[in-house]
């Protein structure tokens, strides 16, 4: 992998682990700095990988990187030293070396606490998910505003507001008690969540499945798991619908990447011991009262992943839509009803309810429209394809809407 592809790479897995290692160490208080020496430990990383070449370990590296840059940081600031580390001028002069701790255990540990410093209910929901995603999940502005379907100076500005919040409360950076965790779990779950998306449907122009964001939001929630304190039922809903999605990455895509709808998928290739951990853990969150978001999608991912067709699972699929609605209305989850609905009702019932959403500037919208009117008016099908395919931002979803125009204008030749 040459170093124009690995820097990007490493960004989105390693960057979360040192920023939550360095805000810990200064202090919610003082989040720029460690912003700052995140930053510049990549950039110094491009610049010198450029004219020297990926070294032997660019994980190590960067974390030597950044733990140099750390100290080189106190050195230059006597008097800030002395507040945030007490014995670092000590350590100086016994000559006994500053260490930043970039241990998998402290790193686990930072990220966790860190995550739960962000999901503050002082801030909005919105600004929460936003903070958690630029700096614990190294997400780019640009993809924050598209998960949000905004544009990026409000997200920009969302950010600067919440920081200088958690600034001005001075809000600690450590695990909050039992009864606090429950009422903030819910944003760190959505946090995860969508960067478990951003993975699984990539925004970026080449790449389809990015399976490192996924496996990296199936990490955190197994944190979450193995903690005591944070190991809820909606924590293995939310695992359980990350599982049974993950199980089926081999078949999502060809050789050179391009997708594989579901109904082409080869089932062979879907993972059997994904499968069932999926199963297990959507057991594990049955217990309880609790019908959470993760606990529905997760049903339907469910019966999305099972091999064998049972004439139960559109029915079952469109009744968790419903639930689903319900507890959250979303454009995507109404959108995604509509594809069940068509399962269920035949396309012209499923036509009614798609045309009432509206959503002119989503490309999956003109898309499912397209399905819906193949065979029933393929003209007004074509059309909508091609609206989808003006819309599509993802270069493979140009593709894949290229490929589907060509299919369908074959077939009405013919």
């Amino acid at each position: 992998m040459n170093e124009a592809a690995l820097i990007p790479q490493l960004f989105k897995t390693e960057y979360r682990k040192i920023i939550s290692v360095l805000c810990k160490l200064f202090g919610i208080v003082h989040i720029e700095i460690a912003e700052d020496i995140t930053n510049d430990t990549f950039l110094l990383a491009a610049e010198t990988w450029e004219l020297k070449g990926i070294p032997e370990n660019p994980t190590a590296w960067l974390y030597a990187v950044a733990k140099n840059k750390t100290k080189d940081y106190f050195k230059r600031h006597k008097t800030f030293s002395e507040k945030i580390v007490p014995d670092f001028t000590s350590r100086q002069n016994k000559t006994v070396d500053f260490d930043v701790d970039l241990s998998p255990k402290n790193i686990t540990d930072s990220q966790l606490q860190m995550i739960f410093a962000i999901c503050n209910p002082i801030i909005p929901a919105e600004a929460q998910i936003g903070l958690a995603l630029r700096i614990l999940c190294g997400f780019g502005i640009e993809e924050i505003a598209q998960a949000f379907l905004t544009n990026k100076e409000s997200i920009n500005k969302r950010l600067y507001r919440a920081k200088e919040k958690l600034r001005a409360e001075n809000i600690k950076i450590e695990l909050p008690s039992e009864d606090e965790v429950y009422s903030r779990l819910e944003t760190v779950l959505t946090t995860i969540y969508l960067l478990f998306n951003e993975g699984y449907h990539s925004s970026t122009q080449k790449t389809y499945l990015r399976k490192e964001l996924c496996l990296e939001a199936m990490r955190l929630t197994y944190f979450l798991i193995e903690n005591e304190i944070t190991n809820k039922p909606n924590v293995n809903a939310l695992m359980a619908l990350m599982c049974f999605h993950a199980s089926r990455f081999e078949a999502r895509t060809d050789l050179v990447g391009e997708p594989i709808l579901y109904e082409e998928q080869d089932r062979s290739l879907w993972n059997e011991e994904l499968i069932a951990k999926g199963n297990f853990y959507l057991i594990q969150s049955a217990q309880g009262n609790e019908l959470s978001k993760f606990h529905l999608e997760a049903n339907i991912a469910y019966w999305h992943s099972s091999k064998i067709e049972n004439p139960k699972k559109w029915d079952s699929i469109l009744q968790a839509y419903n639930q689903l609605l319900l507890i959250e209305y979303s454009p995507v989850t109404a959108l995604n009803r509509t594809y069940a609905l068509a399962q269920v009702k035949g396309k012209k019932a499923a036509i009614a309810e798609a045309e009432k959403l509206s959503l002119n500037d989503n490309h999956f919208y003109f898309s499912l429209l397209g399905y819906l009117y193949t065979e029933l008016d393929n003209k007004k099908a074509i059309s909508f394809f091609e609206t989808a395919r003006h819309k599509a931002k993802n270069e493979i979803d140009k593709s894949l809407l290229t490929r589907k125009l060509k299919d369908l204008e074959n077939r009405s030749n013919n």
